[in-house]
């Protein structure tokens, strides 16, 4: 079996992709979640995945040189795999070509089913490190549809975000394998685009995963739509209600992810919503509008949702909802189940006096540029005490314990369907600035749903801050991979006894270290809060 590993198209202006590393070489044993390249785009430089196991036989562009979206640059296959038949074909010809075994009896030979090469086979693709399914929130095709390189097939929702999964190639969607509100694991096929009219019958059974094929006894096969043409007329769109029926008569209806998933939660049709945005995208204002409109209820309307729960209590009726888990929320709660059990956790508690470093706060944001806030100061913090404490700064591995030599301060933030933890990577070599930029960056992206796997993977050490929340303090479960988490409560005014014996009042917030006491033993966890400690009351020695 070979797979042809196309360059994707990581933003909505990218052509072109330049390969800065190839992470593997030519022989190298490829795992599906592998990083096989990084490809520098005109928005960022990204890792390119492979989703297939198998050996890296060919590599179509050199590190330094760029390919257009979807040239071919590697083929991944079995060893000694003759790959000619699709390094002969022309680059628009050559499509993911799948050999899966088919079902047979114990006694019958293996059999194998090449797909035509103009047939473009989708799996669901791994968009997170802890990411095993993804379920299709929304499809933005239907079956019979034409499709472009770049549109967008479906909405992902995974662990972490909801994402669009782009088909990379041009044709009509012929199948889907997945309906809308279910799920698929890592690899499985979800649709298959070709030319239209295509039977894809015969290669159906091929196509489903190894398991599922075994479990299998039968299958209803999608009926394809007939197809249609449809003329329209090139016009001048002059106004937003024009901009809006072109785009429901084209079936574009144009919507920002997180605008898709509050119309979900609220029970409202796109259709009907006119958006505001670049071309009459559908944003998230959009939808507060119509919120905000609907919240308005008129005393009769109150009244009468009133009486109605009056009724409910009096009759004895039951009044419950119950909400489906997300995957988010599933990822959450398996993760955290399996840290809290399985990690031996114990907690440290310090205060932090902080009159010193809200002024210096208050001078450096008098001529900072950027707003410093407190959450940025703990993790430069946090990030030097590291350096100074490695052993806090690693992970349990099973058979070892593994020192990171960098520090990747992941910072918890609650979003409507769970925590996420966007990671600031190499904090302490930078400035509280760049910090500042960094974070509020990530977090805009982490509450739009534009985060990106490598921004909220790769941490090393973990903050969660309810301070803001008015909690005094907390205790936090260790978020994995890391060996340690930093649970911060509130500043708040509090009478201590000073040096002097006398009584002061000053500005006290209580951290609490959650540590994993097979990496890190108690001396060492209270060391770094030592050292942590002496940072944020002196807060100019982060700056020497």
């Amino acid at each position: 079996m070979a797979d042809v590993i196309r360059m994707p198209l990581l933003s909505d202006t990218m052509t072109e992709g330049k390969i800065s590393a190839w992470n593997k070489k030519v022989g190298d044993v490829v795992k599906a979640d592998d990083s096989l390249a990084d490809v520098e785009t005109d928005k960022a430089t990204m890792e390119v995945i492979p989703y297939v196991d198998g050996t890296l036989l060919y590599i179509g562009v050199e590190a330094g040189k760029a390919a257009k979206v979807n040239d071919i640059i590697a083929i991944i296959g079995k060893v000694g795999e003759d790959i000619t038949s699709y390094l002969d074909a022309a680059p628009s010809e050559v499509a993911p070509v799948i050999k899966e075994e088919v079902a047979t009896t114990s006694s019958a030979p293996t059999q194998e089913l090449s797909l035509p090469k103009d047939l473009t086979v989708i799996r669901m693709p791994l968009l997170s490190d802890t990411m095993t399914e993804g379920k299709i929130v929304v499809w933005n095709k239907n079956l019979g549809d034409v499709v472009k390189a770049d549109d967008s097939l479906a909405d992902v929702e995974t662990d972490k975000a909801t994402m669009e999964v782009i088909g990379y190639t041009d044709g009509t969607l012929l199948y889907k394998g997945v309906e809308a509100g279910q799920a698929a694991k890592i690899n499985e096929v979800i649709a298959v685009i070709g030319k239209s009219g295509t039977d894809i019958t015969p290669y159906l059974e091929a196509l489903k995963m190894p398991e599922a094929r075994a479990n299998s006894v039968s299958e209803k096969v999608a009926t394809l739509p007939e197809a249609t043409t449809n003329t329209t007329t090139s016009t001048t769109l002059n106004t937003a209600e024009e901009v809006h029926a072109a785009s429901l008569e084209n079936n574009r209806l144009k919507v920002s992810p997180l605008a898709k998933s509050i119309a979900r939660e609220k029970g409202i049709d796109l259709t009907q919503v006119m958006g505001s945005g670049d071309g009459g995208r559908i944003v998230k204002r959009d939808l507060d509008t119509i919120n905000m409109q609907a919240s308005k209820l008129s005393p009769a309307s109150t009244a009468k949702v009133a009486n109605n729960a009056t009724s409910n209590f009096v009759s004895g009726t039951e009044s419950h909802s119950d909400t489906e888990l997300t995957q988010m929320r599933k990822i959450i709660a398996q993760r955290l189940s399996d840290s809290m059990f399985t990690a031996p956790h114990f907690f440290l508690k310090v205060s932090i006096e902080m009159d010193n470093l809200m002024a210096a706060r208050k001078q450096i944001n008098a001529s900072s540029e950027v707003k410093i806030s407190v959450n940025d100061i703990l993790i430069k913090a946090c990030a030097m005490s590291l350096m100074k404490h490695p052993d806090v700064n690693s992970s349990w591995m099973g058979s070892f314990i593994r020192h990171h030599h960098h520090t990747h301060i992941g910072t918890a933030i609650a979003l409507p369907e769970g925590l996420i933890v966007p990671v600031l990577k190499f904090a302490s070599h930078k400035t509280l600035s760049q910090i500042a930029m960094e974070a509020n960056d990530l977090y805009d992206k982490a509450r739009n749903k534009k985060i990106q796997p490598a921004e909220f993977t790769g941490n090393t050490f973990t903050i969660s801050n309810l301070g803001m929340m008015g909690i005094d303090e907390f205790t936090a479960i260790i978020n994995p991979p890391d060996a340690c988490i930093l649970a911060v409560g509130k500043t708040t005014p509090t009478p201590v006894v000073d040096e002097k014996g006398q009584i002061v009042v000053k500005n006290i917030m209580k951290l609490t270290l959650s540590c994993d006491h097979r990496v890190v033993d108690g001396a060492v966890g209270a060391q770094f809060l030592q050292t942590l400690k002496s940072y944020l009351e002196n807060p100019i020695t982060m700056l020497v």
